[in-house]
């Protein structure tokens, strides 16, 4: 092995071996089934640190659960993304060309999109490869392929057959600048300072202005230009100002519309004027109350945001009305809506009807995708039915087929599958699944799996046009089919007879709604058992937190403090990275903020810490919380902890060199330190065990780390370096066996965390341990021996390293030489304890530094030692001839003031009433134990004094 570790050395060329062998694909189907789904990124961009963090939790599971033996497979693949993507295609395309979308044919359009696909998919798959997930590559699957789209016409088709699937004129999120309908789940409601208008409108009597003493309602409102398309005014019918004037008129400012004045509970008579403006085409709440009451729909706007020259006219469920003049005023059409905004209220502050203005906040609603305010919108969009899915996937959630882990999500998704409403599933977009609807030129709809196949099953001659629907279907609509898609369906495959349902599904709570419960529904509706009952697509979700800054703040490209994931595992310099983060910022005003703050937090960049490294810190911070601080002092902990089981392997293979291996069992012939090391090992693998198959992965790193670092290193190698330079040849031999033992159990251990290490390492520990195998990947994972237990054994050695731990203590506190060496004398020590000193006298000796261990039967002169009982037995460190009396007197004196100090200030605290009455218990009692502890101190520290002080006045 080499002397240094470095993983730019191993690791690619090491998943390349692995890759090419084939190791990640499944290779028993006796053996049983373990299978999970890669949630799909999407093909925008590279991997944040959400995905690596999710993708080495699931490559984790995937590599224990093969070494166990299962037959495995981690189906990976990739998502179309369509708004997301098409947005970015189009910005290029305006960058390099200056044109638009329009400016193409939307074939040509699409060509364009594919070739873009082909270069970023191949980044987001090699950076996959650099994280070492083990996902079987030649099952890789694309949502847009010809075998999901065949899944996805198909699941459509039969969805409509049974008449869950229907079109309607409905008021949706509309996305001006993309021209697209986007889901309520994807919208952001932001708090911005606006203005709030108040409104005359004039009451109108047989078409006739009211001659009473109120001759208005005055409405507020925030969106003044909707009142082109107002039907009516809603007061409550509990307001005694106002409600005498429901089933009158009032006539509508710059439009002269006369609407009529209802009685609705909508309308607070606490908020606002008590009147309430009703315009059901342009606002959800308002689209309920015309619902109700049966008024008209008035669409004022474009789909590109902008005024209609013509209105148009809807009943109340949707169909074309005359009730209304469809005529706009021409000063307003066809202006922007905030252009529109402040062109109206100028007209109707001309004409006199504008009350006031208020400053006000208003929440906002945002598109996520383009960043453009939602408008709500009447539209034709394709739903469906969500009623009889919901049943079914609620039920499998409560009576426990499907477990969310942690438990806090059931709720969640209980919550909102209780509230679900119909999916609005169609998007006014190029890219995507094309909706497989076809229509004739009297607007007869046909659906089916393509043109060719409606035409026969209809009888439709070539004569007669069929054009197919423009929208494509939501991305969540093919990306719910994802865990029986990709494995066969609608054929009934093997892979999908074998690996469905599948385990787990690893993701984050942001799209519990978006995509899990969504695959819950549509997976019961299609996937059926032998016996015809509904399979759930997986047994367990895991859901992650989400991974935060150092801060705490959420990491976005207008923060500057993204981190790439490739960043710390290959480093980059300082330089680069500032480059990195501020490359095409939406808000260049954000552009020096950034630079500072990424010059402060690395000043020289970041440093290359290979993959396993970063692995390790993602599985050691997977806590069950929702929110998961990042910490770049652990991951450089974590590359030293890389760094130790390399130079610890090192002086295992360098000490073990042509050395035979041979089986063994624990016999009383083996040193205690051997049969120590072997029970804690054992230990270790069932809480490690426990800790995985309970997903608790923060817990399992732990485990694994402190038996690697604190337990193997820094004990067992060193006591094993003691027996090599002075115990017998078959005890060097016999230690030998154990030593390699333990080594290669540690990796396979490791290796589902740190595979790149592990592997490299294992490559040379096999080779002394005569195994054949070519991969530590398909070896068996360490189990649990319930024989290999023993209690004494543990204890004699934690008693062994506790007078180790007492005497370096003393050392160190009294300035004594780390190797010169001292006596140690013992009393008051049991039959079994005075064995264990006897068996482990050389030991005890070589690695504390003592010329002699004593066993006394009577009480020795105390003055003259430092003592300690452990475990019930006097250890007795006698110091006349160790230190310097007169230094050490000093120095315990200044630690006896400052401990004096503190404990005056615990006191007064203590004893103040306002302190006990107003601290928190919490804190008070923390102030106690303070007090106790210091106590101790104060009197060890108190009897050392006089032993010193004796003995400098008789030296």
């Amino acid at each position: 092995m080499e002397k240094i570790y470095n993983p730019k050395n191993i690791e690619e060329s090491l998943y390349d071996f692995w890759e090419k062998n084939g190791y990640f694909k499944p290779n028993n189907q006796k053996k049983p089934a373990f299978c999970i789904m890669m949630p799909p990124p999407n093909i925008t961009g590279s991997l944040h640190m959400g995905h690596a963090f999710q993708q080495t939790i699931m490559d984790i599971l995937v590599r224990y659960h093969r070494m166990q033996g299962k037959n495995t497979l981690w189906q990976v693949g990739t998502d179309h993304a369509g708004i997301a993507t098409q947005l970015l295609v189009e910005r290029q395309i305006f960058l390099e060309e200056k044109k638009t979308k329009k400016d193409y044919s939307r074939d040509d359009f699409i060509k364009k999109i594919w070739i873009w696909k082909k270069k970023y998919n191949s980044i987001v798959t090699k950076q996959m490869r650099r994280l070492g997930v083990s996902v079987d590559w030649d099952r890789e699957k694309f949502t847009l392929d010809d075998d999901i789209s065949v899944a996805v016409r198909e699941a459509f088709i039969l969805l409509y057959k049974k008449k869950l699937i229907y079109k309607k004129k409905r008021l949706v999120h509309w996305d001006s600048k993309l021209e697209t309908v986007i889901s309520d789940l994807e919208v952001e409601h932001r708090v911005v300072k606006g203005k709030k208008w108040f409104i005359r409108y004039p009451i109108v009597q047989n078409n006739i202005v009211s001659n009473s003493k109120i001759k208005y309602l005055i409405v507020s409102t925030t969106r003044p230009e909707t009142l082109l398309g107002d039907t009516a005014i809603a007061i409550n019918p509990k307001d005694n100002k106002y409600k005498k004037f429901i089933g009158q008129f009032v006539k509508c400012p710059l439009i002269n519309r006369i609407i009529p004045i209802i009685s609705d509970k909508y309308a607070d008579i606490e908020k606002g004027t008590g009147c309430v403006k009703i315009t059901p085409a342009h606002d959800f709440n308002d689209y309920k109350v015309g619902f109700n009451h049966k008024l008209p729909m008035i669409n004022i706007f474009s789909f590109d945001g902008k005024i209609r020259c013509i209105s148009e006219v809807y009943s109340y469920d949707g169909h074309k009305s005359n009730v209304y003049n469809t005529d706009i005023p021409l000063q307003f059409q066809s202006l922007d809506i905030l252009s529109g905004r402040r062109k109206i209220v100028e007209e109707i502050e001309k004409i006199g009807f504008l009350e006031k203005i208020e400053e006000c906040e208003i929440i906002t609603p945002y598109s996520e995708r383009s960043g453009a305010i939602i408008e709500p919108m009447l539209t034709n969009q394709w739903y469906l039915k969500i009623s009889e899915l919901s049943k079914t996937a609620l039920d499998a959630v409560k009576n426990e087929k499907i477990t969310f882990i942690p438990k806090q999500y059931k709720s969640m998704y209980l919550s909102w599958m209780n509230n679900i409403e119909d999916w609005c599933i169609s998007r006014q977009l190029w890219w995507g699944h094309r909706i497989p609807v076809w229509y004739d030129n009297k607007k007869n709809t046909y659906v089916g799996r393509n043109e060719k196949e409606i035409r026969q099953k209809y009888s439709i001659s070539k004569d007669i046009l069929l054009i197919q629907d423009d929208d494509v279907l939501d991305t969540w609509f093919s990306s719910g089919l994802w865990t029986f898609s990709t494995l066969g369906w609608p054929e009934k495959t093997s892979f999908l007879k074998i690996f469905h349902s599948t385990d787990i599904l690893v993701s984050g709570f942001d799209i519990i709604f978006f995509w899990i419960a969504r695959m819950i529904m549509l997976t019961m509706y299609f996937i059926k058992d032998e016996h015809g009952k509904p399979e759930v697509p997986f047994k367990n979700v895991y859901i992650t937190g989400l991974i935060r800054d150092e801060e705490g703040k959420k990491m976005s490209k207008s923060k500057g403090n993204v981190l790439d994931p490739l960043d710390m595992i290959d480093g980059i310099s300082l330089t680069e990275l500032i480059k990195k983060r501020t490359s095409n910022l939406l808000q260049p005003n954000v552009f020096n903020s950034i630079v500072q703050r990424t010059i402060h937090q690395f000043p020289q960049g970041i440093e290359s810490t290979g993959t396993d490294a970063l692995r390790f810190t993602f599985s050691a911070l997977a806590s069950n919380t929702r929110d998961i601080q990042w910490d770049m002092n652990r991951l450089k902990g974590y590359r030293n902890f890389c760094n130790k089981i390399w130079n610890a392997s090192r002086f295992v293979l360098m000490n073990t060199k042509n050395h035979f291996f041979v089986k063994f069992n624990i016999t009383d012939r083996m040193l205690i330190v051997n049969k120590w090391i072997l029970i804690e090992l054992n230990n270790t693998i069932k809480l490690y065990r426990a800790s995985l198959d309970t997903y608790r992965f923060d817990v399992a790193s732990n485990i694994l780390y402190d038996f690697i670092w604190n337990i193997f290193c820094d004990w067992y190698l060193e006591f094993v370096k003691i027996i090599f330079k002075n115990n017998t040849s078959e005890e060097v031999y016999f230690t030998k066996n154990v030593l390699i033992y333990v080594l290669e159990s540690i990796l396979r251990l490791a290796h589902p965390i740190i595979p790149f290490i592990t592997e490299t390492i294992w490559q040379r520990v096999k080779i002394v341990k005569n195994i054949q195998a070519e991969t530590i990947m398909l070896q068996k994972f360490p189990k649990y021996n319930y024989l290999l237990s023993d209690k004494k054994i543990l204890l004699h050695v934690y008693w062994i390293k506790k007078i180790i731990i007492f005497l370096r203590n003393i050392r160190i506190n009294m300035n004594i030489n780390a190797t010169k060496l001292i006596p140690l004398f013992l009393y008051k020590i049991t039959s079994e304890q005075e064995r264990i000193i006897k068996e482990n006298a050389i030991l005890l000796k070589k690695i504390s530094f003592l010329n002699e261990i004593t066993i006394l039967f009577e009480a020795y002169n105390q003055d003259l030692c430092i003592k300690e009982i452990i475990d019930g037995a006097e250890i007795i460190l006698p110091i006349l001839n160790l230190v310097d009396k007169t230094i050490e007197l000093n120095r315990l004196k200044k630690e006896f003031n400052k401990i004096q100090m503190n404990l005056i200030k615990i006191k007064n605290k203590l004893s103040n009433k306002n302190f006990i009455s107003n601290a928190p218990e919490k804190i008070v009692m923390q102030e106690k134990i303070k007090l106790l502890k210091l106590n101790k101190i104060y009197q060890k520290i108190s009897r050392q004094i006089k032993i010193f002080t004796n003995l400098s006045e008789k030296k």
